[in-house]
């Protein structure tokens, strides 16, 4: 017979020992299922079936893999050539020019006018003085858009500048579409003619209006 003592003793030595088994069992469990989980990832995502350039292919009756656009494919973007050079370039021939690709119409300036206000007047003012409240909170102030140069600028360099920025200015290509900006240089010319405008310049059924209300 062994005392009480010992074989308590040879219990709790017989208990830890299956209790650390437990543990290396679930842990050599634990570390097979990763092992398992990454096998798995890498032939799902890094051997894919696929095609390298030039590769040959019995699938296609010319036995080549890579294939020619389909008629009428343009590239991805924005034509920067051709016909529709001067809507998405501000440029003909790789100029820029004064002129719009489409008619300048009160909606075109209505428009333009919501753009500025939006991605504009923070830097440039409401009204184009420079003066926008990210310049009154610190940043460098642009030049003022009534400024002779500015008046000389072609059309096209509005959209220029909007497309692909300017000094500190940021590209907006990007955020706005390539008639927004369109539309948005249609305001800016808007805005400088109105700093010199004379009431003779003021339709005449307008002139009438405006005439009626100054008495």
């Amino acid at each position: 017979m062994r005392p009480n003592g010992v074989r308590n003793n040879s219990m709790r030595a017989a208990f830890r020992g299956v209790r650390r088994s437990g543990r290396r069992g679930i842990s050599l469990l634990a570390a097979a299922g990763l092992l398992l989980l990454c096998a798995g990832c890498r032939q799902d995502m890094h051997v894919q079936p696929r095609y390298n350039p030039f590769d040959p292919t019995d699938f296609f009756e010319d036995g080549q893999s890579a294939r020619m656009p389909v008629p009428g494919t343009v590239p991805r973007g924005d034509l920067t050539m051709g016909p529709e050079e001067l809507l998405y370039t501000g440029k003909l021939n790789g100029a820029l020019v004064d002129a719009f690709p489409f008619a300048v119409t009160r909606d075109v300036l209505n428009r333009g006018r919501e753009r500025f206000n939006i991605y504009c007047a923070p830097c440039h003012g409401l009204s184009g003085d420079g003066d926008g409240m990210i310049v009154l909170r610190g940043f460098r102030r642009p030049p003022s858009l009534y400024t002779d140069q500015l008046r000389a600028a072609p059309a096209g360099h509005f959209f220029d500048v909007i497309t692909n920025g300017f000094g500190v200015m940021y590209p907006y290509g990007y955020r706005v579409a390539p008639r927004d900006r369109w539309a948005i240089a249609a305001y800016i010319r808007a805005l400088q003619l109105s700093r010199r405008a004379s009431i003779s310049d003021v339709p005449a059924a307008d002139r009438k209006i405006l005439q009626g209300e100054s008495r």
